[in-house]
């Protein structure tokens, strides 16, 4: 009886020196925001590192992995996502409530909208000016005709002197904002973009590049790999593109131009994880991690985008393989859906 009504104690959190309630199963930052505290933050899923803290005591649970989102040095002293950190009793935090990245609200309007798949769309938007983003980066938007409602996408083309930008946006089942997108036409509706946002982007060297995409995850490595070309990038690179079925391949004429002006070596590799046995692909099947070791280049630095699982089963593999973590980049493309999972 006396450990139950002691694990029931109400939690609490001193976040630089300001002492605050932690509800069960409630993060640090949903915390601190209910509390009033400016806390710096952006996407809340673990993909940003925007509310990085420091764990000065106590201990947290983490819902996802965040080793490569934070650096080895950030671990090693202790920081921690707030976003994704649940205490397991009191804790101490410190952090720069100062520290906010710079960000713009950006006005634009919906120029065009096509399907590249059944369930994902792209959408390009004329901005009223300029924003400087670095490809691999995201943007929350919010659509006029829903205004209270922010969606986080990456921008799927590095910046473009008429500022047009480019979103992939994968219609989720039950999803208001993305169902908008998918089945009703926004050719001419008014747009508020906010970034750019994330610290997903290529980082200069001349190791080779493992780019591992899955679904609407490909949009910032397609223009991470733009922009390269663009910078006259010369490492050899190697693509690979986990789907479902033939049908969820796209931007295949896009990569193909890519790779005939790649200056380097580059290989894609489109996976199908559902084709049917009697079909007539004649690609790899299966996971599209498990071609990680057999195309893994030595030395290599790799750039990972997409679902969680994807994300962590090629993160296990490429750190068994003697990647260091400093070099595995990832942007995880989380729902609502999924936090509400984990925090279940």
């Amino acid at each position: 009886m006396f450990s139950f009504l002691a694990r029931q104690r109400p939690t609490t959190a001193l976040i630089n020196g300001v002492r605050i309630s932690v509800n069960a199963k409630e993060t640090l930052l949903q915390a601190a925001l209910r509390h009033g505290i400016d806390f710096p933050h952006s996407c809340r899923v673990g993909g940003c590192a925007s509310c990085k803290c420091k764990l000065v005591s106590g201990q947290v649970r983490e819902l996802t992995e965040t080793g490569y989102i934070l650096s080895d040095q950030d671990l090693d002293a202790g920081y921690i996502l707030a976003c994704q950190s649940v205490p397991k009793g009191d804790v101490c935090i410190e952090v720069d409530l100062a520290r906010h990245q710079a960000t713009r609200q950006v006005r634009g309007r919906v120029v065009a909208q096509s399907r590249l798949t059944h369930d994902i769309t792209r959408l390009v938007i004329q901005l009223e000016e300029g924003l400087n983003y670095r490809a691999g980066q995201y943007a929350n938007l919010r659509l006029d005709c829903l205004p209270q409602l922010r969606r986080s996408f990456s921008f799927a083309t590095p910046v473009r002197p008429d500022a047009q930008v480019s979103f992939f946006i994968r219609q989720v089942s039950g999803g208001v904002f993305t169902s908008q997108v998918g089945e009703c036409s926004l050719i001419g509706h008014g747009v508020t973009l906010e970034g750019p946002l994330g610290e997903f982007h290529l980082r200069p060297a001349s190791a080779p590049l493992l780019l591992v995409a899955g679904g609407s995850g490909l949009a910032p490595l397609l223009a991470m790999l733009q922009d390269a070309l663009a910078g006259g990038v010369q490492r050899p690179a190697t693509l690979l593109f986990g789907a479902r079925e033939a049908r969820d391949l796209y931007a295949l004429e896009e990569i193909s131009a890519i790779a005939a002006q790649w200056r380097g070596s580059f290989r894609f590799v489109p996976v199908l994880s559902e084709v049917a046995a009697d079909s007539s692909w004649q690609g790899e099947r299966g996971l599209v991690t498990a071609q990680i070791p057999t195309l893994l280049q030595p030395g290599a630095h790799a750039y990972l985008c997409g679902p969680p699982a994807m994300i962590d089963n090629a993160s296990a593999l490429l750190r068994d393989a003697g990647v260091a973590r400093a070099h595995i980049h990832a942007d995880r493309f989380t729902t609502f859906r999924d936090m509400a999972t984990a925090l279940s």
